[in-house]
């Protein structure tokens, strides 16, 4: 029987409500989706009763947050089921983007040059997303084309072949390519979430198998990607819900609340690009960490923290670490005698 609310005439399910219903029906998200956010044409009152509650929480329009839902379904699909939270469930998180954020360079490009290396397709197909790379190393900011671009080819690149061979192959990138990438102080950062007891999730463009090996590994909540449909095991080459850049990451973060409970006032996000902006802008705290030139101004406009990382590794290539800490203990020394005089 279909779970419908009961409306009264001139009265509206609360908001409150409608996410309720969502979160507790979290075991089928497309069913949740089906039956209130997308009832059936002609159910004008609670279709109508669906927009607005979505519209006061997350200031989404249906079909958004339809997007938003079916990546947080196949995300956990691809994860073989929701989060298991140890203790009682909270209503804070801190979600994390990955390339430049969490790792120094575009996980995409590591993931295809890994897959590269192990034969699963030729070098010369990464050639056109390598050039990508290089002008996102040389310029520190992405085009949302390039992304989208970059993405559709990886989507195609995969279709035909197992989801289990993917997986392992990726488990095996995330060791030997991307662990060493990882910016020490952005996980300090989430590892002090964590002892917070809040959840960390990524939030990032890269193929959710990769994002949540990568989370696992760090011993995060869970990962949010960019999810290619699957039948019987093998990729179909289609796409499922947003690719998570820029809009599509909101859409996402936004149905993850509904799910999670979450408290998006209380929430922290963390990212490198001015793309990121929609995420950015729907949490309590925003932190841009090695950002590009836009965000960085729109972060001094807004007041946020700003993080770089960047330097400190120019500084360590420079002149060494010994030498660094050698010149930061003299520094403390000098400081300390000048305090006693």
């Amino acid at each position: 029987m279909r779970n419908t609310y009961v409306t009264t005439p001139g009265f509206e399910p609360a908001p409150e409500d409608y996410l309720a219903s969502l979160s507790a029906s979290r075991g089928n998200l497309r069913r949740f989706l089906e039956e209130h956010a997308l009832p059936p044409v002609g159910d004008a009152e609670q279709r109508t009763a669906g927009l607005a509650a979505v519209a006061e929480a997350f200031g989404l329009d249906v079909d958004e947050f339809a997007a938003g839902i079916e990546t947080v379904s196949g995300s956990e699909e691809a994860a073989g089921g929701p989060p298991v939270h140890n203790g009682e469930r909270v209503e804070a998180a801190a979600f994390f983007d990955v390339d430049n954020t969490l790792i120094q360079g575009a996980s995409i490009i590591v993931f295809m040059m890994g897959l590269a290396r192990r034969r699963y397709f030729k070098a010369s197909e990464v050639i056109p997303m390598a050039w990508k790379q290089f002008k996102f190393r040389i310029t520190g900011t992405e085009n949302a084309h390039d992304v989208a671009h970059g993405r559709q080819q990886a989507l195609e690149f995969i279709q035909g072949r197992s989801v289990d061979e993917l997986v392992t192959l990726c488990e095996e990138i995330v060791d030997d390519r991307m662990v060493e990438k990882i910016w020490p102080g952005t996980r300090k950062l989430a590892e002090m979430h964590l002892a917070e007891g809040e959840q960390v999730w990524l939030v990032t463009a890269t193929p959710v198998q990769l994002a949540q090996i990568l989370a696992r590994k760090l011993g995060f909540t869970g990962a949010l990607g960019t999810v290619a449909e699957a039948k019987d095991g093998v990729f179909t080459g289609r796409l499922v819900g947003d690719i998570l850049h820029g809009p599509g990451k909101r859409h996402a973060v936004a149905a993850l609340a509904a799910v999670e409970g979450l408290d998006l006032s209380r929430c922290t996000a963390y990212s490198d690009s001015i793309n990121d902006i929609p995420m950015l802008t729907m949490v309590g705290t925003a932190v841009a960490i090695n950002p590009d030139s836009k965000l960085r101004r729109e972060a001094t406009r807004r007041g946020w923290h700003i993080q770089d990382y960047r330097n400190i590794r120019k500084a360590i290539r420079t002149y060494g670490l010994p030498t660094l800490v050698a010149a930061s203990l003299s520094y403390r020394r000098w400081r300390g005698r000048g305090r006693r005089k």
